[in-house]
């Protein structure tokens, strides 16, 4: 009780200052996705040459929302869908996309709402991007699982993002709960007098049963991390997930309290670098990147934006509004155990500009929690360039 209202005081003393920079860091509305934008990428061979998005009708978009948010209820608890979003077809028009698996009734799911065009993917079930390929169902696992075998140390001067890093450990590399599954350090944050890093509440509080100052370790237990040698820092706040179908969960969140000289800003040499401070805000076609313990580094999109998605937690399923879909360029954008990696702006003026926070897949779409949404929630904010 203690540490929750001692997060709670900072979380109000933070609450004004990051108000005012509000407009700085670029929260602007998700659902404002409107005017034209090329995107000339800085990193990677399969980012094609430039992604083109535009709104050749804002008002429609604004429809097109407020329809999926009308029916989403349906379509998810009645006719069974994994999920719903807003993404634009290849005429540059909105539609209103329902993502299926096999128990989707497919003759509920019609061909317009409202008037607004409907698309139909078939994604599977959405999960955890920790919970391993056993407790999936069947032909829509990755071959990453948290359950893997120690990984050797190589060769190589720098570590792999599985092994244990000299300290200060770079971001994006493994990371777990003592007594649980694998994931990836995002970023390292702060809120202007103790120093943090941010993971999903599935890495780094089991949960919902982790207890403030349970220790962290890097590597995660899969990597052969033990306590307390490989300890980085200890639980400090955990967003609570409401295990329901009906739920409005926002985001799969928790922050670790550690030090500058264990946790650096930055990540391994072969990723994009140091995140920025300040995020930008998230729109359809948007380019983006991420280094995650599992597939490393990797390029896709945004495909699609409001996504209402159950997630299953191998324990319980979760509904969350308001995500982010990602696609990947070349192949998946994400695997198992990259549940945590911080999604960033590739390219333009705004590349390296945090975008989301990782944490669910499904048939080759990443869902990810917007990062001014996570920000909020834990109340820190992006230490970086």
């Amino acid at each position: 009780m203690t540490n929750r209202l001692t997060h709670i005081l900072l979380l109000g003393a933070l609450s004004l200052s990051l108000a005012v920079g509000a407009e700085q860091a670029g929260q602007l509305p998700l659902r404002i996705v409107t005017g034209e934008v090329e995107q000339p990428p800085l990193f990677g061979p399969d980012t094609p040459e430039f992604r083109r998005t535009y709104a050749s009708n804002p008002e429609k978009l604004t429809a097109a929302i407020e329809a999926q948010e009308r029916h989403t209820d349906a379509l998810l608890l009645e006719a069974r869908a994994s999920a719903t979003a807003v993404g634009w077809n290849d005429s540059g028009e909105p539609v209103i996309k329902v993502y299926t698996n096999a128990e989707t009734e497919l003759s509920q799911i019609p061909g317009d709402l409202d008037g607004i065009t409907v698309e139909v993917e078939h994604s599977g079930n959405f999960y955890a991007l920790s919970t391993s390929c056993e407790n999936r169902d069947g032909g829509d696992c990755d071959t990453t699982s948290v359950g893997a075998p120690a990984v050797t140390a190589s060769a190589d001067p720098e570590p792999g993002p599985r092994e244990r890093h000299p300290r200060p450990v770079p971001i994006g590399v493994s990371v777990g709960h003592v007594d649980s599954s694998s994931g990836t350090i995002a970023c390292r944050t702060s809120d202007g007098c103790h120093t943090y890093f941010l993971s999903n509440a599935h890495v780094v509080a089991q949960v919902n049963s982790g207890q403030p100052g349970d220790p962290i370790i890097q590597p995660s237990r899969g990597g052969g991390g033990t306590s307390p040698a490989d300890v980085i820092g200890s639980l400090s706040y955990s967003v609570p997930i409401v295990m329901s179908t009906t739920a409005d969960n926002k985001v799969d969140a928790a922050i670790v309290v550690t030090h500058a000289t264990l946790v650096g800003i930055a990540t391994p040499s072969t990723g994009y670098g140091a995140p920025k401070s300040n995020p930008t805000n998230p729109y359809i076609g948007l380019n983006v990147m991420k280094f995650g313990r599992s597939s490393e580094m990797t390029y896709g999109y945004i495909d699609a934006v409001n996504a209402t998605v159950l997630v299953d937690y191998g324990g319980g399923t979760a509904r969350f509004i308001g995500q982010i879909f990602i696609r990947g360029n070349n192949g998946d954008a994400s695997g198992g155990g990259d549940s945590g990696s911080l999604v960033v702006a590739s390219g333009g003026s705004t590349t390296r500009r945090p975008v989301g926070l990782m944490f669910a897949s499904g048939g080759g779409i990443t869902a990810a929690n917007p990062i001014t949404d996570v920000l909020r929630e834990v109340g820190t904010v992006i230490d970086g360039e």
